[in-house]
């Protein structure tokens, strides 16, 4: 049952991470470069979000228990 909430919760987060990612896509019809997306999206905390809730998924998938 634990392993289960705390899935739930890395799939949350992903789920709002990747959502300012692809939020954040507008910067580069205003003429951000490609590399300058990138640097601005690893200095968001919320845009981390999403790497921190993959962590999670696949730490509990790969776990013996």
């Amino acid at each position: 049952m634990l392993k289960m909430l705390v899935f739930l919760l890395g799939f949350g987060l992903s789920v709002i991470g990747f959502m300012y990612i692809i939020t954040y896509l507008n910067y580069l019809s205003i003429g951000m470069s490609f590399k300058e997306y990138l640097k601005f999206i690893l200095t968001r905390g919320e845009c981390l979000l999403a790497l921190v809730g993959l962590l999670i998924i696949l730490f509990l998938i790969f776990s013996k228990r």
